[in-house]
């Protein structure tokens, strides 16, 4: 990779408003080469968000809405504090498509305090490291842009197994040019996989997109590599749940939760 393609993003302008960026071919997602996975933007309002908020805090809750496809083009990503306060703090974020200038994604990002050595309980246990985990072909019929600048290491499952499955994940590119990807931007880069990862359909007969992704953590993820435990729910409606526990390779971090919109690709016309 060269340029541009070292980054999912290109940056173009930045004020203390917003933020303007172009996206590369990599965040490209496995339903079309125009769209995007729903991992860079989620990264990318969250950089944002951390633009705004208190440096001395910490993501407690990351929820973003998916409000129709985010294009591979010219965006603008804008933060403000909703919700200012002592302890907690929430900032809110919105995803414009600048060829259209229609909003096509929006975030809410909860930050509470940094505090070391307080209680715990038992965390899930940890799942084979991605020392342990084997290299994946991407399935015929899925676009390569994200699912190539993503490096995989499977435990258990395949995106071509409809089924659970156990993933170690880290991005190849940067987010950003020059700039290193903290640990809540890598992990909200990867956890959108979950659906793909744990898919209980076959991806040739059915699409599965989620609209929207709430992410739960009860710690700062540490490494670069981020660790899913993922399933799918089906019950012969049109929607679905995918459920995941996130790890670093200390250990258990947090869940994500995905609501599907589930239909025969035969029947699509649009979200």
């Amino acid at each position: 990779m060269s340029g541009a393609q070292e980054s999912f993003y290109v940056l173009e302008e930045v004020t203390p408003d917003a933020t303007v960026v172009t996206a590369t071919s990599q965040t490209a997602g496995p339903w079309s080469a125009t769209a995007q996975h729903g991992g860079p933007p989620m990264a990318l309002m969250s950089r944002e968000a951390a633009r705004v908020a208190d440096p001395g805090r910490v993501v407690m809750r990351f929820t973003a809405d998916l409000l129709g496809p985010v294009p591979v083009g010219r965006l603008r990503v804008q933060a403000t504090v909703a919700r200012p306060g002592r302890s907690v703090e929430l900032v809110e974020c919105r995803l414009t498509d600048l060829d259209t200038d229609r909003v096509v994604a929006r975030a809410a990002c909860w930050f509470g305090p940094r505090v070391e050595g307080g209680p715990a309980t038992p965390p899930p246990a940890v799942p084979p490291g991605p020392g342990s985990g084997t290299t994946r072909a991407t399935p015929p019929g899925w676009s390569p842009g994200y699912l190539d600048a993503i490096e995989w290491s499977w435990v258990d499952g395949a995106l071509e197994q409809p089924g659970p499955a156990t993933v170690w994940m880290r991005p190849r590119p940067a987010l950003v040019p020059g700039e290193p990807w903290t640990p809540v931007e890598r992990l909200l880069a990867c956890v959108d996989s979950a659906s793909g990862a744990s898919a209980a359909l076959d991806v040739a007969r059915w699409q599965f997109m989620n609209t929207e992704l709430t992410a739960h953590l009860v710690r700062e993820p540490d490494g670069e590599w981020v660790g899913l435990r993922a399933e799918t729910t089906l019950a012969g409606t049109a929607v679905g749940l995918a459920a995941a526990e996130l790890f670093d390779e200390h250990g258990f971090v947090g869940r994500s939760t995905q609501s599907l919109l589930v239909r025969p690709t035969s029947q699509i016309t649009g979200r």
